[in-house]
């Protein structure tokens, strides 16, 4: 179920055929989701709600050839490994993984040995993957350190360029936003013809915002379905830890909004660095229209590719002088409009696909309900509208 099943229509852009990252021809995304356990939390045994997503920016024939690309930090409470050489060279070199807070390391880990395995090229020696996280400790035994490499490979191998899976699905299996059960969205637009026909597309793994900042196209939602109707995972539940000293203590819940949310945004116009990275500027300002803040302890990052010039494989195989392309100036605007479109349809529809999650300790992170959000539009005289 995603928000235009609903009848709910972001924006005026028309969107890619999946309506999805993946409608950037080239591009593909694979999950590997791991859930397994209930009950009270038993740091190493569970219970487990994580995973890993990973977007590959080419096709597997042709992953060591790089895209220019270009990053963006809101608010910098979070990690998105890589980005000194993505800022500096204005390339990325490989995938893009997504996880939670204490996975970077062997997500990363495991993305180098995989372009050690693939990459045929013997003049590629050294990796510096791209690997973003949120905090899925909410709900997840993150201390427990349940993503393994075997993982990342699965998720790896499953890349597909079609349909992606939404919600409580890889990196996003254990999120929250807006109070809301989150996880992975994505949304794509199409420029017309007349300003180049490129495509834009965003992932997005949504795990911020509190209640009350929520707006879908710009109906207030958040404040409609308060949680005095549906509660939040943050509210403390009376659960306790043993203390180290022999006595007990409360587990403490950080505040409702300290979350992150990392962008991935791909298009196939043939832009520079410095255009993925203004790119990926506009993402913020879709998740902003969604009532995001990038508040002091979240972690806002954004990264932007374009698949748009070719470059051929890497080392001493490369030609020495590349011909590139690039648009017009007044490409940029639609471009600009398309990004911010999509990534705000990608955190509705992350909280659209997601389903209710009990996680450790019976914390409930509850589904936005589709009943209360169609009626809360309706109200705002924002009833269902024709889809494309």
């Amino acid at each position: 179920m995603r928000a235009r099943d609903l009848g709910i229509v972001i924006g005026r852009g028309r969107p890619g055929s999946g309506n999805a990252i993946t409608d950037v021809a080239g591009v593909s995304v694979g999950h590997t989701t791991l859930i397994e356990g209930d009950g009270p939390l038993e740091v190493g045994r569970g219970p487990v709600r994580t995973g890993v997503t990973v977007v590959r920016p080419r096709p597997d024939e042709a992953w060591s050839e790089p895209v220019f690309a270009g990053c963006h930090r809101l608010n910098g409470n979070g990690e998105l490994t890589g980005l000194e050489w993505v800022r500096e060279s204005g390339l990325l070199l490989g995938p893009i993984a997504i996880t939670n807070t204490h996975s970077v390391g062997v997500v990363r880990d495991a993305l180098v040995a995989a372009s050690v395995a693939r990459t045929p090229n013997p003049d590629a020696w050294w990796s510096l993957p791209v690997v973003g996280e949120t905090y899925d400790g909410i709900l997840n035994d993150i201390n427990g350190f349940h993503v393994r490499a075997e993982h990342v490979h699965e998720a790896l191998a499953a890349a597909a360029p079609g349909p992606v899976a939404e919600g409580n699905v890889g990196g996003g299996t254990g999120m929250i936003c807006h109070e809301f059960k989150g996880g992975i969205g994505t949304a794509s637009r199409v420029l017309p013809e007349g300003d180049g026909g490129f495509t834009v597309g965003v992932l997005v793994q949504a795990n911020h915002g509190r209640r009350e900042w929520l707006r879908v196209d710009g109906v207030p939602v958040g404040e409609a379905v308060g949680l005095d109707v549906v509660p939040s995972p943050y509210r403390y539940d009376g659960s306790e830890t043993a203390d180290p000293t022999g006595g007990v203590r409360r587990r403490v819940l950080p505040p409702p909004g300290s979350g992150s949310i990392i962008a991935v945004v791909a298009t196939d116009a043939p832009l520079l660095p410095h255009a993925c990275e203004r790119l990926a500027q506009r993402a913020g300002l879709g998740i902003a229209r969604a009532g995001a803040t990038g508040g002091q302890t979240s972690g806002d990052i954004f990264i932007a590719f374009a698949t748009g010039n070719r470059f051929g494989p890497g080392g001493r195989a490369a030609p020495v002088v590349h011909d590139l392309r690039g648009v017009a100036d007044r490409v940029f605007d639609p471009l600009f409009m398309a990004t911010i479109e999509a990534a705000e349809e990608a955190v509705v529809n992350a909280l659209v696909a997601a389903q209710t999650m009990t996680g450790i300790d019976g914390r409930v992170a509850a589904a936005l309900p589709h009943d209360l959000l169609v009626a809360t539009m309706a109200g705002h005289g924002r009833g269902p509208r024709p889809v494309s």
